[in-house]
């Protein structure tokens, strides 16, 4: 178990959901925060929000994770704040609400950039100076749609399955180094995931979805990542009955699930 205080942590999609409620929480237990997300008047604002024996040592990193190009810069700025990250937070991402057969290519791209190969790379990036001082922690916020794919979540689902991918890959490698990996595997949480993900012609749903809408709230689910994060476990899972039982469904009797899948909305 590792003491939160004194920690340096990096925070991507800081400016509102489960990544605001972490600033909260994690300031509260002495880290030293770098917050990141594309809207800094929203980082400000968390930032001011932040409460903490260190909430003096909190930046802002604006943040776009589909520019790639800009990433490399982004992280030398972020290791340069207080010359190391200790906690990489890959939380930032987006969602879809479309058929397979309504999507464009080009938004299966923009998801895959920003919630795969994003995240991935700010890992890549920051793994050497982790790897220098054997000890990191890769925290990543993937989903149980990275254990199920459901209707209208292709890309998304797509998306979170490759993260499985690699990071169980990358915790493999480093393990022995002393660098950890802690895939965060949430159900229906009350944010606004719905509300921004992406139909099929990339415009946003604005609208939220009932599921959602019944699911934890962010304090809820940010008390279980941060005791995740605490411990170094490899994976958490957390929601519903109803996510939990599809997800066992989907291990013991993928026929069944298969089915329920198909009569879902």
């Amino acid at each position: 178990m590792i003491e939160i205080n004194g920690k340096v942590i990096w925070i991507t999609g800081a400016s509102s959901g489960i990544g605001e409620e972490l600033a909260y929480q994690l300031a509260q237990k002495g880290a030293k925060l770098i917050l990141s997300s594309r809207r800094e008047s929203e980082l400000q604002r968390v930032k001011e929000a932040c409460k903490g024996p260190n909430s003096g040592d909190i930046r802002i990193i604006p943040l776009d994770l589909s520019e790639a190009d800009l990433l490399a810069e982004k992280a030398v700025q972020a290791i340069s704040q207080f010359g190391y990250i200790d906690i990489l937070v890959n939380n930032g991402g987006i969602s879809q609400r479309a058929l397979v057969e309504e999507t464009n290519m080009d938004v299966y791209r923009k998801i895959m950039e920003v919630d795969f190969f994003a995240p991935i790379q700010l890992s890549k990036l920051v793994l050497p100076s982790m790897l220098e001082r054997k000890f990191g922690q890769h925290v990543v916020t993937t989903s149980i749609t990275g254990i199920i794919s459901t209707k209208k979540r292709s890309a998304y689902a797509a998306a979170k399955h490759a993260l499985h991918g690699f990071y169980d890959a990358l915790h493999a490698e480093v393990y022995d180094r002393n660098v950890r990996v802690t895939l965060i595997c949430p159900g229906f949480i009350k944010t606004n995931v719905s509300y921004n993900a992406l139909t099929g012609d990339g415009k946003a749903l604005q609208k939220h979805d009932d599921d959602i809408s019944g699911g934890l709230t962010p304090q809820q689910a940010v008390k279980k990542i941060v005791k995740a994060i605490e411990k170094r476990k490899e994976e958490v899972y957390f929601g519903g009955s109803k996510e939990m039982l599809a997800m066992r469904m989907k291990r013991f009797l993928p026929g069944l699930f298969a089915k329920a899948m198909r009569k879902a909305k």
